[in-house]
């Protein structure tokens, strides 16, 4: 059994659904130099289950080494990514980050009065010499359509940079969407369902 796990995210999200789910954890996440953001860029013609599932696993393998690096005791290692999908966009189906405010006023406009997919894929490393295991919850958000000006005012609050899909659930993004088939705390980049059990697989031991 285990009293606490690593987190290997910055997502004040994610620590946020843990402390909720009544898990401790530690942080485990990389120091100034490393990079991270270039896992994050997509394979041509790569799809979004599978990007997702690649990016959380590249992350999980560089969580494991800072552990070792560090010469910390071993306690399971989460790690999780999150990616927006248009399916049918002829653009290409994954909307990741945007750049700035015009690339994120082109993803909304792209994402206005349309379904789309939100993907969270999940790793747990359970044992140091294991492989993780990997988990991805895939939700169905429905877009109103979006004027120009709510556009505007949406990226005037900082809300949209930094975020796959230029928005956030948790925030006014909110107003924008008149319908959820799927996770809500998925969509928020931590599906509590998959990672329960794979905590009970892990036998982590909650409050």
């Amino acid at each position: 059994m285990f009293t606490f796990i690593y987190l290997a995210s910055q997502s004040p999200r994610r620590q946020e659904l843990l402390t909720q789910m009544g898990v401790r954890y530690e942080m485990l996440i990389a120091k100034a130099g490393e990079d991270t953001e270039s896992l994050e860029t997509p394979l041509p013609y790569e799809k979004a289950h599978d990007y997702v599932q690649r990016v959380t696993l590249a992350k999980s393998e560089l969580a494991c080494l800072r552990w070792q690096q560090r010469l910390l005791p071993w306690a399971p290692i989460l790690s999780a990514d999150t990616t927006v999908s248009l399916p049918e966009s002829i653009v290409g189906e994954i909307l990741g980050k945007p750049a700035d405010a015009m690339d994120a006023a082109r993803i909304l406009r792209m994402l206005s009065g349309k379904t789309h997919q939100i993907l969270t894929a999940v790793a747990l490393q359970i044992e140091p010499d294991s492989a993780p295991l990997v988990s991805v919850q895939v939700s169905e958000v429905t877009f109103a359509s979006l004027s120009d000006s709510e556009i505007t005012r949406y990226i005037a609050s900082g809300e949209p940079l930094g975020k796959a899909g230029a928005y956030g659930i948790q925030g006014l993004g909110a107003t924008f969407i008149p319908s959820i088939n799927g996770s809500y705390s998925g969509i928020m980049g931590l599906p509590i369902f998959e990672v329960n059990r794979l905590l009970d697989h892990a036998k982590v031991i909650r409050k």
